[in-house]
C-alpha cells in the first residue's frame, strides 16, 4: 500500500512542508535511508542524516530548523516520536489480520469465544475459558481452565496462561511468557526437605498491558498478583507471587520483583533492577539499572546502586570509590612519614 505525505499528515495531525503528493510504501531508519520510505527525526544526535537521507518523507518536530537544503518532504508535528508511534500502530493494523480456527487445535466444549477470534494450530483452550472479541491466540499457546481474556488481546506463540487467571482488553503477551505459574512458596522443616505451600490465588492483568518474551508473572499464594493498566514489561522479567504493579509502570529486561512487593504507578525500572519482597516502591520512582532495593522508598524517589541509595548520594559514593587507589597510596605515604617522625624523636 502507498500513502501520500498529505494523507500521512492528516493521520498524525502534522503539517506538510514540501511535496504533499509524494508517496511512500514503507518505513525506514533515518541513518539507513531507503528510497520511497518515510522516516523520522526526534533525537538531535541524528540531525546530520536528514541532509543525506534518500527517504522521501521525514517526520520532524515543529521546532526543527534546517541548516542546509533538503531533498525530502517534511511533516512537522508537536512530537515526532509520538507521531511515529501512531503511524506504526496504523501500519500494523492495516496489514491483513489472522482469522478463524486453525487445525489441529483443541477448544473445550465449555469454552466461550467472541467474534473475529483467531486460534492458531496446536493451541489448547481449556474448560470454561472466556475469550472476548478480536482476540488472537497464536500456535502452541496454552490457555488453562477458567481463564478470561478481554477484547483485542494478542497471545503470541508458546505462551502459557495457567488456570483462573484474568487478562483484560488490548493486552499483548509475547512468546514464551508464563502467566500464573506457582509462586516460590516453601515452608522450611527442621532437618528435612522444604514443604510446598500450595499457591491457590491467580494473576490479574488489567487493560493495555504488554508482557515481553519469556517474562513470568507468578500466581498469588492467596488472592491475586495484580498488574494494573498500562504497565509495560520487557523480556525476561520476574514478577513474583502477590506482587502489585502500579498503572503505567515500565520495567526493562531482567528486572526481578520479589513476592508481596507493591510498586506504585508511573515507576521506571532499569535493566536487571531487583526489589526485595514485602516492601513498597513509591509512585513515580525511578530505579536505576542493576540496583538492589532492599527497603521501601518514598514517592518520586530516584535510586541507584546495591543496596540502592538516593541517586545523588550514590554518585558521590562512586566518586570516592574511584579515588580509593590514590587514597590508599596517600595513606601509606602518610603512615611512612609518621613512622619516620616517630623514629627521629
Amino acid at each position: 500500500m502507498e500513502f501520500s505525505a498529505k494523507d500521512i499528515a492528516a493521520l498524525i495531525n502534522g503539517t506538510v512542508e514540501g511535496d504533499g503528493n509524494v508517496k511512500v510504501s514503507n518505513l525506514s531508519k533515518i541513518d539507513q535511508p531507503i528510497p520511497r520510505t518515510i522516516t523520522f527525526l526526534s533525537n538531535p544526535n541524528y540531525a546530520k542524516y536528514i541532509y543525506t537521507t534518500t527517504a522521501s518523507i521525514v517526520i520532524v518536530n515543529n521546532d526543527f530548523k534546517a541548516e542546509a537544503d533538503l531533498n525530502c518532504t517534511l511533516i512537522r508535528v508537536d512530537d515526532a516520536y509520538a507521531a511515529l508511534a501512531k503511524l506504526l500502530d496504523f501500519y500494523v493494523k492495516s496489514k491483513p489480520q489472522k482469522m478463524g480456527i486453525e487445525q489441529p487445535s483443541f477448544i473445550h466444549a465449555t469454552a466461550s469465544l467472541g467474534t473475529n477470534v483467531y486460534v492458531g494450530a496446536f493451541a489448547y483452550i481449556g474448560e470454561n475459558v472466556k475469550i472476548g472479541n478480536n482476540v488472537k491466540i497464536y500456535p502452541n499457546s496454552y490457555i488453562g481452565d477458567q481463564v478470561k481474556i478481554g477484547d483485542n488481546t494478542i497471545i503470541y506463540s508458546g505462551v502459557n496462561i495457567y488456570y483462573d487467571c484474568v487478562l483484560g482488553a488490548n493486552n499483548i503477551i509475547h512468546s514464551g511468557a508464563v502467566i500464573g505459574a506457582d509462586g516460590f512458596g516453601f515452608a522450611p522443616n527442621p532437618g528435612a526437605a522444604y514443604s510446598k505451600i500450595e499457591q491457590i490465588g491467580n494473576v490479574i492483568i488489567e487493560d493495555n498491558v504488554e508482557v515481553g518474551a519469556n517474562t513470568t508473572i507468578d500466581r498469588a499464594t492467596m488472592g491475586s498478583t495484580i498488574v494494573h493498566s498500562g504497565v509495560k514489561l520487557d523480556n525476561l522479567i520476574q514478577i513474583a507471587h502477590n506482587d502489585e504493579i502500579g498503572a503505567n509502570t515500565v520495567m526493562a529486561a531482567q528486572t526481578g520483583i520479589a513476592g508481596s512487593a507493591i510498586v506504585g504507578e508511573n515507576c521506571v525500572f532499569g535493566g536487571q533492577a531487583a526489589v526485595s519482597g514485602h516492601i513498597t516502591i513509591g509512585a513515580g520512582s525511578k530505579v536505576g539499572p542493576k540496583s538492589g532495593v532492599i527497603s521501601s522508598i518514598k514517592e518520586n524517589s530516584v535510586v541507584l546502586g546495591t543496596p540502592a541509595m538516593d541517586f545523588k548520594a550514590t554518585m558521590k559514593s562512586y566518586a570516592v570509590f574511584r579515588n580509593l587507589p590514590q587514597l590508599r597510596d596517600d595513606l601509606i605515604e602518610l603512615q611512612k612519614k609518621i613512622k619516620s617522625l616517630e623514629n627521629n624523636e
